[in-house]
């Protein structure tokens, strides 16, 4: 039982753990839980756009657990990852012995890391773009600095279904979803029958 206590409390640190690249953007703050909980529902819509059929349960899987050592390591951002170099090794060996069914979880990190499965290869276009949805707000509100940052991002897209989803993202305002009709007569007369 502690075992599994243990994980799930350590699961938790990624609540605090902060994305450290927002640093080096000079906008916006995300905890690596964040990024995880928006990059399943960037899975979801990814399994069911792409052209091959995969696995939607083992691609879910590998969004849910490919940070998960950062609990341990921190997460590091480009440029830290010029001068540090993790032990992700390590992590898992350790991993796989002290977390609750962590030979599976280390086996699904290690299968994200490798990107040698469809499923892998749509869980990492998954990662990048979350962070591209970040980088719309930041450039939809003014950033003046998130085009340097989309290019080389698109460029590390593998699977046309993450392409045609960076497109998508890129030509939608960020903020259409809630604020697109506002010719609706909400936004001048509010809710009426509120009581």
């Amino acid at each position: 039982m502690t075992q599994r206590a243990n994980y799930l409390n350590e699961v938790g640190m990624l609540n605090r753990t902060p994305r450290s690249g927002f640093a080096f953007l000079g906008a916006g703050r995300q905890s690596v839980a964040e990024h995880i909980f928006r990059m399943q529902h960037i899975a979801f819509i990814l399994a069911r756009i792409s052209a091959n059929p995969v696995d939607e349960l083992r691609l879910l899987h590998l969004v849910l657990f490919h940070d998960l050592p950062e609990a341990r390591t921190s997460d590091h951002n480009y440029v830290n990852r010029k001068y540090v170099v993790e032990n992700l090794s390590k992590v898992l060996e350790d991993g796989a012995r002290e977390w609750a069914h962590g030979d599976v979880i280390a086996d699904f990190i290690r299968e994200f890391e490798a990107a040698e499965t469809p499923e892998a290869r749509l869980a990492k276009d998954a990662d990048q773009l979350e962070l591209l949805l970040v980088l719309k707000e930041q450039r939809d509100l003014g950033h003046p600095r998130t085009d340097d940052w989309v290019t080389p991002l698109l460029a590390r897209l593998k699977t046309e279904a993450g392409k045609q989803l960076a497109a998508e993202i890129l030509a939608t305002p960020w903020d259409a979803w809630w604020f697109g009709d506002k010719d609706d007569a909400h936004w001048i007369e509010g809710n009426k029958h509120q009581t």
